[in-house]
C-alpha cells in the first residue's frame, strides 16, 4: 500500500514538475498581468504623477475612468475607425475563398509534364537571349521579370499547384513591420509604383469623361441607380421566397435586408447627411421593409428556427455589399465627375489623405489575406469534401454554379464559421502595427484604432488607469460579438 501510495506521489511529483514552467509563466505573463490591469483599470494611476521621484499616493476612482471614456469624442471615433477597418472582412474572406477555389483547380487539367517542361525550356532560353542581346538596359529588366512570370506558371503547373500555394503564402513568413515599410513605399505620392501605374489610365479615363461630359455626368448615375434597384429588388424578392417556403427565419430576413439597405446609408452619407442621420434614416428603412417581409403568413407553417438561412445570407452578403457600395459610390460621385476632370484627375496621396488612408490600408489588408492562413484553412475544407457529393450533383446536371452553392459552400459552413469568429475578433484588437510604422495614427487621427489608442494613452501620456480602462471595454466588446457569433452560428454550423 505504501509502495503504491509512494509510487501516485512520484508520478504527481513529476507530473508537477514538467507542467510548472508553463504555470509559472502563465501566472508571471498572463494572469498576474490581467489581474493588475483590472485592479489599475479603477485607480488614477499616471506615470507623470506615480513614479520613483514623485511619490503622489494613488486613488481609487471606481468606475470614473469609464465614464470619462464614453463620453470622449475620440473613443467613439477610434472606435468607428476600427470598424470601418473591418468592413474589408468579408472581401478578404471571399479572396481567400477564391484563391483556394483556383488553387484547387491547378494540376486537374489535361498538360502533360513533358509540354510544361518544354514550355518553361522555350520560355527560358527566349529570356535569356533576350537578356543577352538587351544587355542592362530597362528592356533587361522586363525580361527578368517575364522570364520569372512564365517560370513560375511552369512551375505551378509541374507541381500541381504546390509552388503556387507556396508563393500565395510566403509574405506570412515576412515580419509584419516589414511588409509595412514595403506597402508605404509603394504608396509613395510621388515615387511610389502603385501612383505610377495609376498615371496613364487616369489620365485616359479623363480624356473619356472631357470628352462626353454630359453623358458621364447623368449616365453613370443613371446605370448606377438602375442597377441597384434591379439587385435590391432581386434580393428582397428572394428574401421574400426563402421566407414563404420557410427558407430564411427572422434573423437571416433582417441580415439579407441589411445587406440592401446598409449600402444606402453610405449613399446618404455622401449626399450630404451626417453619418447619424444616415444610419437612422437607414434603420427605420430596413426595420419596415423587415417587418413588412416578416408580416407574411408562410406555406409550411410557423415552425422554424430564427436563424435558419443565416449562413447563405452572410455568403450572399460578401458579394452584394461590395456591388451595391460601388453602385452607391456611382450615384453619389457620378455628377461630379466632368468637373473633377476639368481639373485633372490625380493619384491619391494614399497614407497622406484623410478620405483615402483607411481604404489604403484595407487594399493592404486584403492583399495580406487572401494567401493567409485562411485559404490554407480552406484548402483543407476543399479538399475533405466527399467526391460522392460532386459525383451525385453531376448526375442531377448541376452547373458549377450550384456545384459551388448547394455542395461546396454547406460543407465550408464551419471553416467559414471559424475565420469569421477569429477575423472579428483580429479586426477588434488589430491595427496597431500598421498604424504605428505607416501613419502614426494620422492623417488627423483617421486611421487610429481602439489598440493604437490604448498604446497612446498607456505608453505615449502615461495615463494607465484610463488605457486599463478602455483594454477591459475592448474586452467587452470582443466577449460580447464572440457571443452573438456562437449564438447564432453555431446552428448553421452543426447543421
Amino acid at each position: 500500500m505504501k509502495t503504491n501510495r509512494g509510487s501516485a506521489l512520484r508520478r504527481l511529483t513529476a507530473g508537477v514538475g514538467f507542467l510548472l514552467p508553463s504555470l509559472l509563466g502563465f501566472l508571471a505573463f498572463t494572469a498576474v498581468p490581467l489581474a493588475a490591469s483590472f485592479a489599475i483599470a479603477f485607480t488614477d494611476w499616471d506615470t507623470l504623477r506615480h513614479n520613483m521621484f514623485h511619490h503622489e499616493p494613488l486613488r481609487f476612482v471606481g468606475l470614473d475612468n469609464f465614464i470619462w471614456l464614453f463620453n470622449q469624442p475620440d473613443f467613439w471615433r477610434y472606435l468607428g475607425n476600427t470598424f470601418y477597418l473591418m468592413l474589408g472582412l468579408p472581401f478578404a474572406i471571399v479572396g481567400s475563398l477564391v484563391a483556394a477555389l483556383l488553387l484547387t483547380r491547378v494540376g486537374k487539367g489535361q498538360v502533360s509534364r513533358i509540354v510544361a517542361m518544354a514550355l518553361a525550356t522555350v520560355v527560358l532560353v527566349a529570356s535569356g537571349v533576350l537578356l543577352r542581346m538587351a544587355g542592362m538596359r530597362e528592356i533587361a529588366v522586363l525580361g527578368i521579370f517575364g522570364a520569372l512570370a512564365a517560370t513560375t506558371l511552369a512551375a505551378g503547373v509541374l507541381t500541381k499547384g504546390t509552388a503556387y500555394r507556396t508563393l500565395f503564402y510566403l509574405p506570412n513568413f515576412t515580419a509584419g513591420v516589414a511588409t509595412f515599410v514595403l506597402w508605404k513605399k509603394l504608396y509613395h505620392p510621388q515615387v511610389g509604383p502603385i501612383n505610377l501605374a495609376l498615371a496613364p489610365v487616369l489620365d485616359g479615363t479623363t480624356s473619356v469623361i472631357k470628352a462626353a461630359p454630359g453623358l458621364v455626368a447623368w449616365g453613370v448615375p443613371a446605370l448606377s441607380g438602375v442597377l441597384a434597384i434591379v439587385v435590391g429588388g432581386w434580393q428582397l424578392r428572394r428574401l421574400r421566397q426563402h421566407w414563404d417556403d420557410c427558407g430564411a427565419g427572422q434573423v437571416a430576413v433582417a441580415m439579407g435586408v441589411a445587406t440592401v439597405v446598409l449600402p444606402q446609408a453610405f449613399l446618404l452619407h455622401w449626399l450630404g447627411l451626417s453619418g447619424g442621420v444616415a444610419a437612422l434614416v437607414t434603420t427605420v428603412v430596413g426595420a419596415v421593409v423587415t417587418g413588412l417581409i416578416l408580416r407574411r403568413p408562410r406555406r409550411w407553417g410557423p415552425k422554424c428556427a430564427i436563424d435558419r438561412g443565416l449562413s447563405a445570407e452572410i455568403a450572399l452578403a460578401l458579394a452584394l455589399m461590395p456591388l451595391l457600395g460601388l453602385l452607391a459610390s456611382g450615384i453619389a460621385f457620378g455628377p461630379g465627375l466632368p468637373a473633377l476632370a476639368a481639373s485633372g484627375i490625380e493619384s491619391p496621396d494614399w497614407l497622406g489623405d484623410y478620405d483615402w488612408a483607411k481604404p489604403a490600408i484595407m487594399l493592404m489588408g486584403l492583399w495580406a489575406a487572401i494567401g493567409s492562413n485562411n485559404m490554407i484553412l480552406y484548402l483543407a475544407g476543399l479538399n475533405n469534401i466527399p467526391p460522392e457529393l460532386y459525383e451525385a450533383a453531376d448526375l442531377d446536371g448541376a452547373s458549377a454554379v450550384q456545384r459551388f452553392w448547394h455542395v461546396t459552400w454547406p460543407q465550408l459552413v464551419p471553416i467559414t464559421f471559424f475565420i469569421g469568429v477569429m477575423g472579428v475578433i483580429g479586426g477588434l484588437q488589430g491595427g496597431f502595427e500598421m498604424a504605428r510604422v505607416m501613419t502614426k495614427g494620422g492623417p488627423a487621427g483617421s486611421t487610429t484604432t481602439l489598440s493604437y489608442f490604448i498604446y497612446n494613452e498607456g505608453f505615449e501620456t502615461g495615463r494607465l488607469g484610463y488605457a486599463s480602462a478602455a483594454a477591459w471595454v475592448l474586452f467587452a466588446l470582443v466577449f460580447i460579438i464572440s457571443l452573438l457569433n456562437f449564438r447564432f452560428g453555431n446552428r448553421n454550423v452543426n447543421d
